[in-house]
């Protein structure tokens, strides 16, 4: 799961830095995922991202924590299917 491991190590950089500019580097890792992971185990990998994601935000405040909020509903517009 190299696709995965990757998207996870992005999007844990980019929280971790707080800068609201890493927005679209966070949409831009999952859009590649998804795009280089096979259907059936999309939604799945989504999960295991949103999970991370949200053990993130539930150890950060602030800018960092606003981040996680941000990246977690972009995760959840996709695992919608928008």
């Amino acid at each position: 799961m190299p696709r995965f491991d990757t998207c996870r190590e992005i999007l844990r950089r980019l929280i971790a830095k707080g800068d609201t500019n890493g927005i679209a580097l966070a949409e831009r890792a999952i859009n590649e995922y998804l795009e280089a992971t096979p259907p059936g185990a999309r939604t799945s990998g989504l999960r295991l991202l949103q999970q991370d994601v949200l053990t993130q935000r539930d150890a950060v405040l602030g800018a960092q924590h606003s981040i996680a909020d941000t990246v977690n509903s972009y995760i959840e517009k996709k695992l919608r299917g928008e």
